[in-house]
This record gives structure tokens, C-alpha cells and sequence, in this order.
């Protein structure tokens, strides 16, 4: 129930903060920083910035980074390159930001909560992006002298700057929502007021009128600049926007209480798991299951809940916080989605970007480095926090009297 929530308010949140200006000002700054030295770091970082204020990679794809798959052709670089920074910074966003649907999912899954979720992951994706981005600092190093095409990416800074107020004091809020994170503020009053502050900033910077925040809270904010690409980038949010995935959630605790009360998922775990007698082998475990399910299932939401009903109690029973698993889900699950030609991520990245998964594959690099790291920690021990014997005891009590509900 508290993740259907989050997962809710992260939609009003989504629809007052693109109202208020807020994501426009965060793409606005982020599209500011290009450069052709560094085109393709800053492809990178360009992605993760928007999709962090969008939290949707698909969304980031198909919008920036169409612009960007432009510029870089325009400088002759490879493609399967560009799309392969592309979908790096993208896939960053989507899996730390707040407002991302899979940043919600795996710790509803897993039992942890959002927000530490987030803390958690910071130790396996910042290292691997800093390692991306260094990667692509070496490859782009060559093209540093070449003039860079700056048509389309200036049709959206006009585009933003012709529609909203843009200016700093509207990026106040998210750094509100990253300290909240930091000192562990609750997720849903944390968020909540970050929908309030999103409606105060629409109606102050944007004028808008009280009754336009209550239908972006519901039925998220809608766009008309004029600038059908423009729209399509900020046309997000509202609860409505989040009932898909509600309904997600809902259908895996029913499938998920099948498996259980089947004996299913504790046949297949313990086939699974017969090896994996230390922590460092029951996250490479995990982390192949979630790959494996991406594979097999084409899905990325599959690949998060199937492995998370899996391993849950299996981590706790090894005295493991939430946390660990979360984070493991969301290395392979999330991350792994868009390399798999067949699955629906690998599939719309195609569709969008024009470039083919195998082909961008070896250079997303950031996908492709993250799973590695949280092996490493795995294996040694690092970051993989354990519960005490208070908290052990209360996820006990909590199976009994979940078991007596059923």
C-alpha cells in the first residue's frame, strides 16, 4: 500500500513540477552544457539529467535523445556510440530518480523503502557512471576540434524558453527533494511536499491559476507550445499516469501469493540457490536471474518482480536489509532491459533511436559496467549492510501474522 501510494504521489508530483516549470528549467540547464569537445560526456550527462527530472528513460530517449542522435551525426560520429551514451545517461536517470516507476517497484518488492533505496544504489551506479563517463571522455577526445550542429538542440531551448519562466530559483525544489533523501525524510511527506511547492512555483513563476494544478496533479500536465517533439517531452504525470503501474503492482502480489502459497518460487530458489552459500554468490544469483528473466520474459517490470518474490526471504533469512536486494534488481533488472533486442525496452530504444541494441550494446557502458560493480560488492562484503536481531525478529513476526491472513 505504501508504494501504491508513493508510486501516486510521485504522479502529482511529476504533473505540477512540468507545470511549474520545474523539469523544463532542469532540460533547459542540462541542454546548456554541451560542448563539442566533450559531446559525448555531455550526451551522457544531458540524458541523466533529464531523465532524472522526468524519471522515464523512454521518454528521454525519444525526445532529447532524438536531438542528440542528430547532432552527433551531423559531427560523424559512429551512431551505435552516441545511442550508446544516450542510453547510459538515461538509464541512470530512471533507475535513482524518485519519480521513476522501477525506483518505486523494486523496493515495494523487496520490502525496503524508496528513499533508502536510492541512498543504497548510489554506491554501485555513481562509481559506474564516473567509469562511463571516463570512457567516453577517451573515445570523444577525438572529435574535440569538429563544429557542432547546434539546429535542433536550439529549437528546444527556444522552444522552452518561449513557453515557461525559466530561471534557477525553479531548480530549488528538486535540490529540497535530494536533501530530504539525505536526511531521511519519509518518502509520501517528503514527496507530498514536493507537489506542494511544485503548485506554489506554477501559480508565482508560470501564472497559472489554482484549478490547473488540481487537473495536473490528476491528469498530469499537457503541453501545447506549438512544437509537437516539445510536447511529447513534457506531456507527463498525474495519477493517471501512474494507475498502469499500480495495476502492475497489484497483479504481481497476486501472482506473487500464488507462487508462494504453490511452493512454486521456493522450489525454483532452492534449485537456484544450492550454491549459493555466501552473500557474494547470492547476489551474482540475483543478478542473473533478473538478466535471464529480462531474456526469457522480455519485460523489464518482470525481471524485477519474479527475482524480487524469489530472493526476499532468502536475504532476510540471511540477515540481509531490503536494501541489498532492491539494489541488485534494479543493477541487472533495470539496466539490462535495454541491451536485450526483444525486450520491450531494447525493442522501443530501437524503435526511437533508429540504432539496433546489439550494435549500441558494447558501448552502453554504464549498463554494462553497473551489474559487474554490485557483483564486487557482493563479493566482498562492502555496502552489504545486515539487520540486527530486533529487526530480524520483527520481519519474523511480520511473516506470521501475514501467514495467518492467508
Amino acid at each position: 500500500m505504501q508504494a501504491i501510494l508513493i508510486l501516486l504521489t510521485v504522479g502529482m508530483l511529476i504533473g505540477t513540477w512540468v507545470a511549474s516549470g520545474i523539469v523544463p528549467a532542469m532540460i533547459f540547464y542540462g541542454l546548456k552544457i554541451l560542448s563539442p569537445g566533450i559531446f559525448l560526456v555531455a550526451t551522457c550527462l544531458i540524458c541523466a539529467i533529464v531523465s532524472l527530472a522526468t524519471g522515464s528513460s523512454w521518454t528521454t530517449a525519444a525526445t532529447v535523445g532524438i536531438a542528440l542522435i542528430g547532432v552527433g551525426s551531423g559531427l560523424g560520429i559512429s551512431l551505435p556510440i552516441v545511442a550508446g551514451a544516450i542510453i547510459s545517461g538515461a538509464y541512470f536517470g530512471d533507475k535513482m530518480s524518485p519519480l521513476s516507476d522501477t525506483t518505486n517497484l523494486a523496493p515495494a518488492m523487496a520490502g525496503s523503502t524508496l528513499f533508502d533505496h536510492i541512498r543504497h544504489m548510489i554506491y554501485t551506479t555513481g562509481p559506474s557512471l564516473i567509469i562511463a563517463l571516463i570512457l567516453y571522455g577517451i573515445i570523444g577526445a577525438s572529435y574535440a576540434g569538429k563544429e557542432l550542429d547546434m539546429t535542433q538542440i536550439n529549437e528546444i531551448l527556444d522552444g522552452l524558453a518561449a513557453n515557461f519562466y525559466i530561471s534557477p530559483l525553479l531548480l530549488i525544489p528538486p535540490v529540497l527533494v535530494i536533501l530530504m533523501v539525505v536526511f531521511k525524510i519519509p518518502a509520501l511527506p517528503g514527496l507530498f511536499g514536493g507537489v506542494v511547492l511544485g503548485a506554489i512555483f506554477a501559480m508565482v513563476f508560470q501564472g497559472a491559476a489554482l484549478g490547473d494544478m488540481f487537473y495536473a496533479t490528476y491528469e498530469g500536465f499537457k503541453p501545447d507550445t506549438g512544437m509537437e517533439f516539445l510536447d511529447n517531452l513534457l506531456e507527463r504525470g498525474g495519477l493517471e499516469g501512474m494507475y498502469y503501474t499500480v495495476a502492475l503492482i497489484l497483479c504481481a502480489m497476486t501472482m506473487g501469493g500464488v507462487l508462494d502459497t504453490t511452493g512454486m518460487l521456493k522450489t525454483l530458489a532452492a534449485k537456484l540457490l544450492e550454491r549459493a552459500q555466501s552473500t557474494g554468490s547470492l547476489v551474482a544469483v540475483t543478478l542473473a536471474t533478473c538478466i535471464v528473466t529480462n531474456i526469457v520474459a522480455a519485460d523489464q517490470y518482470l525481471s524485477i518482480v519474479v527475482p524480487g518474490r524469489m530472493y526476499k526471504q532468502v536475504y532476510e533469512d540471511r540477515r540481509l536489509k531490503p536494501k541489498n536486494l532492491s539494489r541488485a534488481l534494479e543493477d541487472s533488472g533495470t539496466l539490462t532491459s535495454a541491451l536485450v533486442p526483444w525486450n520491450t525496452c531494447g525493442s522501443y530504444m530501437y524503435s526511437v533511436l533508429g540504432v539496433y541494441p546489439l550494435a549500441y550494446l558494447p558501448f552502453a557502458f554504464l549498463n554494462l559496467i553497473n551489474p559487474f560493480v554490485s557483483l564486487f560488492y557482493g563479493i566482498t562484503g562492502i555496502t552489504m549492510e545486515k539487520m540486527t536481531e530486533e529487526e530480524y525478529q520483527e520481519v519474523l513476526k511480520q511473516r506470521e501474522i501475514a501467514s495467518m491472513v492467508v
